[in-house]
């Protein structure tokens, strides 16, 4: 088990490491070009601003161009495959990194707020279903994209990976003086209060991740634990407007204590 955990670091350390000449401002350092060049020993520090640099290039360089927000993939050999499917999960992750980015400077506020923006206006006119935002959407138009036949409705595990970032957004510039900073906030915090979590239990002591406007449940994909999907019921129980009871939890997602 020790010998795989030290051949997957040294995996990693080496992808962290490499780099193209498109990184965004302070890029990841290269690998020396010369094969004979001792390698070089990065401290912990320089190994997680490498991390958080990357992390940061996926979702600035390579968002989509319209929603700016996270693209479900980028295909190396071929661009414009898949070049407007944009993740709704995935934003959610790219919306605090681009926080980490402001904070770490390595991209301005000044650009960071014109995405934000741009990005939160984005899901306000998007496709939702009952406040829930699906899995794929169009990042030109906002309209769903199937992730199957009868899935092309809510997706209450991705809205929450979403809900996530969107709170972090708001936390990040609520106490702002620019009235830019303070109505993206703003924006933030009433689309995540506009989630109808209670929705999504049909009335039973459980959640349900998917609902479609022409499936409805059809799917019955309740989610239990333990996996990923704690997150959602953290949320849906601290929201104020569409708040699960607490039986909600125990019952469905801890499963009566099993």
């Amino acid at each position: 088990m020790k010998k795989i955990l030290s051949i997957f670091l040294i995996s990693s350390l080496f992808l962290f490491s490499c780099n193209d000449d498109d990184s965004p401002k302070g890029g990841g350092t290269p690998l020396p070009t010369n094969p004979t060049d001792p390698p070089k020993a990065y401290t912990d520090p320089e190994i997680i601003e490498m991390v958080q640099k990357d992390a940061l290039k996926y979702f600035w360089d390579y968002a989509q161009s319209t929603s700016k927000l996270a693209r479900e993939r980028y295909h190396t050999d071929n661009p414009g495959q898949d070049a407007h499917v944009v993740s709704t999960g995935g934003s959610g992750f790219g919306l605090m990194t681009i926080l980490v980015g402001i904070k770490n400077g390595y991209v301005t506020r000044t650009d960071a707020v014109s995405r934000l923006s741009t990005a939160l206006n984005f899901l306000q006119n998007a496709n939702r279903f009952h406040g829930a935002w699906p899995h794929w959407m169009d990042g030109n138009t906002g309209n769903v994209i199937p992730f199957s036949t009868k899935d092309n409705g809510g997706d209450l595990v991705e809205t929450a990976f979403l809900a996530q970032g969107l709170i972090c957004v708001r936390e990040y510039f609520k106490n702002s003086t620019d009235a830019t900073e303070l109505a993206i906030s703003k924006k933030a915090d009433d689309l995540w209060k506009g989630i109808e979590w209670n929705w999504y239990t049909q009335g039973q002591n459980v959640l349900y991740w998917h609902w479609s406007p022409n499936y409805n449940f059809e799917m019955d994909h309740q989610l239990r634990g333990f996996d990923e999907t704690l997150i959602t019921y953290v949320l849906a129980a601290a929201s104020p407007n569409y708040a699960i009871e607490k039986t909600v939890y125990t019952e469905g997602w801890a499963r009566s204590g099993a």
